[in-house]
């Protein structure tokens, strides 16, 4: 029985070369399907078949060959793990033969062979001279070394050991990955009777199924897979590097094109603006200015596109630099996707790289440290968790959780989840709770931020014993979404205590003149005399002979330390607040209820006190009011 491989070869070369031929030879396929093909002998869309080496079904995605189609082939070459560069022997290396090799390098492969074709139109030394002139030509490409296999389409000469070459291939290929969130760039759509909309392609990453919900980008009409075909032949699922035809039936085929992008919900997006790698080809002459109009090739699609250099005002033959892409169409492109410019006039290929990220605008190139990050997030993008790293240090806020992490880097949640539970293992990640992360060179950060804006506070109000959490939020640079899970995390650490509502660090002691602590403890000694009807603010002036401002800033300095407490307008020593509490409780537990007109005679006082206490312990919780009645509230019954 034959196995399946997640593996797609191609075919590249120059127009009548055979590759065609060589696809029909080696799977019994005609992928020239469009009676334009038939009638004037010549490919000008993608072919695809399904190929059996030694007992591995891989798939052959063939491509036109002429230089008015390149655009179809690079859209043909985006899907390939491997190519089959078909080279005539009577012709030799073509225009095409260089730019399709050029183009697959740009893109990425580094694994193929060579057909050279049609060896029985020469003669042996022809053909000898053929494959020298070959081997000269691959020098310094990614098929340097590769076997060159002379070959008759006619004839079948040469095939057993083209199979033989296929077979050792395919073991050195490695696969697209599964693991990944499922995309499809579109090859090409069609109806079927009684099934509907069918779209065909190679998926870059991830596996789907029947029955699972799809999206459609840019129109971003979803839907759920009806029925899968994997090299022509019925499947429940279908994995990336697979030839495959995805049956969602209610679409309209008509709506979809070449260069949309099936995948699943929420986790890519169309964007305009890229931050890339860009690699100019060595041998051409030329000077990108920036701002150069070009066209711009990723996946299947293809658009035009506006070329902005971070690194310097022009980009000149062989150089590699970091770029701004702003495409003139929205397109479907994740870190790591390979892409091709070229020319619009005349057209040919000026070079190509790497999608880094897709980004909201413009960056500005005297941003401080723009090409330092970007350097450092080219780097990252090419390794997940060196990926994931770069993104939570880098995060909104400081913050992420898996969702966000997710949806930028473009790996599943459930290895995003494993990736920073390894990352805080390695204390290069923090848990704060609650799904948050932070990268521990941003928590160190805003930690001392805190700590900073604390003892700050210490530095000014020497004799207060804490900041008020709401001061602080007001008064630090760290966001206050993320205020709350830091300041808990430093607590637990010890490094800042809390006291009466205040926050200190921890080795933080109050400090007080002589004169200042004995003029407190004389103005406490006034409200525990009178716990029950305290002196107010003006009394306390009159008895003590200070002025009213400085009263004032000592009650507060009291109220600080949880000597006084502020019950609505009113101070109470703590010790009144506290009895009171008691005497109240025990009587509701005795008696079961309160009348509010006899809590003041519980208490030996007026109506004016007694009545603020009462209300103050209905707010948290000590007491139920029912009209004029207390009974004992959810404070005092739960378990203490």
């Amino acid at each position: 029985m034959t196995s399946r491989t997640r593996i797609t070869l191609g075919t590249a070369g120059h127009i009548d070369h055979g590759k065609t031929a060589l696809v029909r030879s080696l799977t019994g396929c005609e992928t020239d399907r469009l009676k334009e093909e038939k009638a004037r002998g010549m490919s000008i869309d993608l072919g695809f078949a399904p190929c059996t080496i030694r007992d591995t079904q891989v798939g052959i995605v063939d491509v036109p060959g002429h230089e008015n189609f390149v655009k179809t082939m690079v859209a043909g070459a985006s899907g390939m793990d491997a190519v089959i560069l078909v080279v005539a022997a009577d012709d030799g290396v073509m225009p095409q033969t260089r730019e399709h090799l050029d183009i697959l390098a740009l893109l990425g492969l580094r694994h193929g062979l060579v057909a050279l074709t049609k060896i029985d139109r020469v003669a042996d030394d022809m053909r000898e001279l053929a494959q020298a002139e070959l081997a000269d030509f691959l020098r310094g490409t990614f098929l340097e070394g590769a076997p060159i296999l002379p070959l008759s389409n006619l004839t079948y000469e040469g095939f057993d050991m083209l199979f033989e070459a296929l077979d050792a291939l395919l073991k050195t290929v490695q696969p697209k990955p599964i693991n990944g969130i499922f995309r499809l760039p579109v090859e090409r759509t069609f109806s079927v009777r009684g099934y509907g909309t069918v779209v065909a392609g190679i998926p870059v990453a991830g596996t789907a199924c029947e029955g699972q919900e799809v999206v459609l980008l840019p129109q971003g009409i979803e839907g759920r897979i009806r029925r899968i075909e994997v090299y022509c032949q019925p499947s429940d699922t279908v994995a990336a590097g697979q030839c495959a035809a995805v049956n969602v039936g209610h679409w309209d085929h008509h709506a979809i094109h070449r260069g949309d992008t099936l995948t699943v919900p929420g986790c890519f997006t169309t964007g305009e603006w890229f931050v890339a790698t860009l690699r100019l080809l060595p041998r051409l002459k030329l000077m990108l200015k920036n701002g150069a109009a070009v066209r711009f090739h990723t996946g299947t699609s293809e658009t035009t596109a506006v070329v902005y250099s971070i690194e310097g005002n022009r980009m000149e033959a062989g150089m590699e630099c970091l770029v701004q892409l702003h495409t003139n169409t929205p397109v479907v492109a994740g870190p790591g996707d390979r892409f091709i410019l070229r020319a619009l006039s005349p057209v040919h290929t000026l070079g190509g790289g790497m999608i880094v990220e897709s980004v909201d605008r413009r960056m500005k190139r005297n941003r401080p440290a723009l090409i330092t990050d970007l350097q450092e997030r080219t780097a990252a993008v090419q390794d997940e968790r060196q990926f994931v790293e770069y993104c939570l240090r880098r995060a909104p806020l400081g913050t992420a959780n898996v969702a966000s992490l997710t949806r930028r880097t473009k790996i599943p949640a459930d290895r995003v989840q494993t990736m920073l539970a390894e990352l805080t293992v390695a204390k290069r990640g923090v848990s704060l709770g609650s799904g948050l992360y932070m990268h521990r060179e941003t928590c160190l950060e805003m930690a001392r931020q805190i700590l900073d804006s604390v003892a700050e506070f210490h530095r000014q109000s020497p004799e207060s014993p804490g900041i008020p959490p709401e001061q602080l939020g007001q008064t630090c640079p760290v966001p206050r979404a993320i205020l709350d899970p830091l300041v808990t995390m430093l607590k637990q650490q010890g490094r800042l205590v809390e006291h009466n509502q205040r926050l200190a660090v921890s080795e933080h002691r109050v400090s007080l003149s002589a004169e200042q602590a004995n003029r407190l403890a004389a103005i406490e000694a006034l409200f525990h005399e009178s716990l029950f009807q305290p002196p107010g603010a003006e009394e306390v002036a009159i008895k003590m002979k200070l002025p009213p401002a400085t009263v004032q800033q000592e009650l507060k300095i009291l109220c600080e330390h949880g000597r006084l407490v502020l019950v609505e307008n009113l101070l109470f020593h703590k010790e009144a607040v506290d009895q009171a509490r008691a005497i109240l409780v025990e009587h509701l537990r005795k008696e079961g209820r309160l009348e509010s007109v006899d809590f003041k005679y519980l208490l030996d006082t007026t109506r004016k006190y007694a009545l603020v206490l009462l209300d103050y312990f209905d707010r948290i919780g000590v007491t139920r009011r029912v009209g004029n009645t207390r009974h004992l509230g959810t404070a005092e019954r739960a378990p203490r």
